[in-house]
């Protein structure tokens, strides 16, 4: 297989979707950034630098932003936006030439990556597991390759290759205990910023007219002259014309880009690190990190928030135990709040990507635990305390002030409090007519306003709710059978809610003194 000799990606996160060599009369190296939409720590990145400067060519980027897709809506097309800002002033100072491509209407980028392909010496684009990208990914390799263009898919989604194990594993113990084992040998980081490789006073590609035809609602030329203003993408995009849901609004309180996302970091590894094992299902004082929309969109990596987290805390892997035993502490060598963070990050996130990256039926209801699937089906036609329609669950219209609440907040804000979100989905399973339906809509509630949804976490998050990853609990209970059971009079009894529901609560006034 060619590869940049200074190239140090590892093999196993490399797939060829298309497999032609390097086009010799290629004018450029193109980037297509699909879910790494950052500069630093970045594998696909590092590689089309090292494969331009291996060929002496200049480097093109191409992020494009979708219409079309089934939650596509103001709210994750400005986070979006505040990514590209931040990539369009890091790549004009690189010299590197920056296609910032939203899609005026669904379809109307069609082609726009054959046309950039025909004229590289090859692709590299972002690999991703789960929503369309694996699609969209087969179908670029199999177009491309009918024109003779190289496509090369890297995975940077996690500190552990996608395809290092074929197996799926089914807890998060036995997982963890594999990364103990194994994760060492591939803990290989990325450049912190390759573009630094490129040479000084690169210039940019000339593409001339070849993408007039595909003219992007995001004007780069005036994004240009705004950042050069110091204003931001609005600018340059008018959100509310595109044809998307526009009842989905922005955060404006989580702006989206890696700079917003590293300063997140920076402000949870000083403040909150040290109690994040105790205070991370705080609700008053809550200790989350808040990264996960970032991670999600890949406006950071987990790369860098690992190399932030073991500089902080000096670490180096002499400190790691001799033994894997499983354990969620103990292991790494890294303080309390270090070691339940990096369960999060590593353990938990990536156990998500294992089961989107070999079982075709991590989305679905049918993937679940035959164990689950048994006791659910053995309830199936228990009396409900509740049936809820959707519309009901949409706008928070149900009996429950705590959930009403969390779904207030996941509407307005595009996140659920982490302890809330688990009692969110227990509820919807006992509101709904079949747990298929209650499977339907937490997928459909998640991913329309969540600003970290359509991930593999969504997917392990939401199956959960009916099993995954868990072990079956008794007593055996009416709807739920031996899957295991929330409440929100056990959230009140445990979280201070008082200023919660103040806050998502229509009726904050019910909740007594507490």
């Amino acid at each position: 297989m060619p590869s940049p000799a200074s190239s140090t990606l590892p093999a196993d996160r490399l797939r060829l979707l298309s497999s032609a060599p390097p086009r010799a009369g290629g004018a450029y190296v193109l980037y297509w950034m699909t879910s790494a939409r950052r500069t630093r720590y970045s594998f696909g990145l590092e590689r089309a630098v090292d494969w331009a400067l291996e060929l002496g060519k200049p480097l093109v980027v191409l992020e494009g932003l979708r219409a079309g897709h089934r939650y596509a809506c103001a709210r994750f097309h400005a986070f979006v936006a505040g990514g590209m800002a931040d990539q369009a002033r890091r790549f004009a100072q690189a010299g590197v030439t920056y296609l910032p491509y939203v899609e005026p209407a669904p379809g109307q980028g069609r082609g726009l990556l054959e046309a950039l392909a025909a004229r590289a010496c090859l692709v590299v684009g972002d690999d991703y597991p789960c929503f369309f990208l694996p699609r969209m990914l087969r179908a670029a390799g199999e177009a491309l390759a009918r024109q003779g263009t190289r496509l090369e898919a890297v995975d940077g989604n996690g500190l552990y290759p996608l395809r290092a194990s074929e197996r799926v594993f089914s807890v998060a113990h036995s997982f963890r205990r594999h990364l103990q084992h194994e994760l060492l040998d591939h803990l290989s980081l990325p450049r912190e910023d390759p573009l630094a490789a490129l040479p000084r006073g690169a210039r940019p590609a000339d593409l001339g007219d070849l993408v007039a035809p595909w003219p992007s609602a995001l004007d780069a030329a005036a994004l240009a002259v705004a950042l050069e203003r110091g204003e931001g993408w609005r600018a340059a995009l008018d959100l509310a014309a595109l044809p998307i849901d526009q009842a989905v609004g922005p955060v404006e309180e989580t702006p989206g880009g890696e700079v917003a996302g590293g300063a997140l970091l920076e402000a949870f590894l000083a403040r909150n690190l040290d109690r994040y094992g105790e205070g991370r299902n705080e609700v008053e004082d809550e200790a989350a990190s808040g990264l996960s929309p970032y991670l999600h969109w890949g406006q950071i990596g987990s790369h860098e928030v690992f190399a932030r987290l073991v500089a902080r805390e000096g670490w180096s892997p002499e400190r790691v135990a001799l033994k894997p035993t499983g354990s969620r502490e103990g292991f790494w060598g890294l303080s309390r709040g270090g070691e339940a963070f990096l369960d999060q990050l590593l353990t938990w996130r990536e156990l998500g990507f294992n089961r989107c990256a070999q079982a075709p039926d991590y989305d679905r209801y049918e993937g679940l635990p035959d164990w689950a699937r048994e006791t659910l089906a053995a309830h199936a036609r228990d009396p409900r305390p509740h049936l809820y329609s959707l519309e009901d669950l949409r706008e928070a219209r149900t009996s429950d002030e705590v959930w009403n609440a969390a779904q207030r907040e996941l509407v307005q804000k595009g996140r659920i409090h982490n302890y809330l979100r688990m009692l969110w989905g227990k509820k919807v399973l006992e509101w709904s007519r079949t747990p298929q339906e209650a499977y339907e809509r937490l997928l459909i509630l998640n991913d329309t306003y969540a600003l970290d949804g359509r991930d593999p976490n969504s997917y392990s998050g939401i199956s959960w709710t009916f099993g995954r990853y868990d072990r079956a609990w008794g007593p055996e209970r009416a709807v739920f059978g031996k899957v295991r059971y929330m409440s929100s009079e056990s959230a009140k009894r445990k979280l201070k809610l008082k200023g919660y529901l103040a806050r998502f609560g229509a009726n904050a006034s019910l909740f007594g003194a507490g």
